[in-house]
């Protein structure tokens, strides 16, 4: 049981994390450029530069937040179990 509550609760920061980022990715985008950000960069009228340039920005972001999700999320539930973090890792 507590490890589908783990594997829930992993899920959910990821879910959290991915939305952070999404608004971090859309401010810094707008703060750098001065413009919105590309509504679809699969369009071929957004120039190829713009959309190389958003899709590293908006990945690079995504990735560390879900990042650090997972690792305090693994913090919270290997403390919660009386675990290391190593051991909590190994079994998410």
């Amino acid at each position: 049981m507590g490890n589908i509550v783990a594997k829930l609760l992993t899920a959910g920061a990821a879910l959290a994390a991915s939305f952070i980022a999404k608004k971090a990715t859309d401010g810094t985008w707008h703060f750098v450029t001065g413009k919105e950000v590309p509504d679809n960069p699969d369009d071929p009228d957004v120039q190829l530069t713009e959309a190389v340039l958003f899709a590293i920005l908006s990945g690079a972001l995504i990735a560390l937040a879900r990042m650090l999700a997972n690792r305090q999320t693994t913090k919270v539930i290997g403390a919660s179990q009386g675990k290391s973090s190593a051991q909590v890792a190994d079994k998410t």
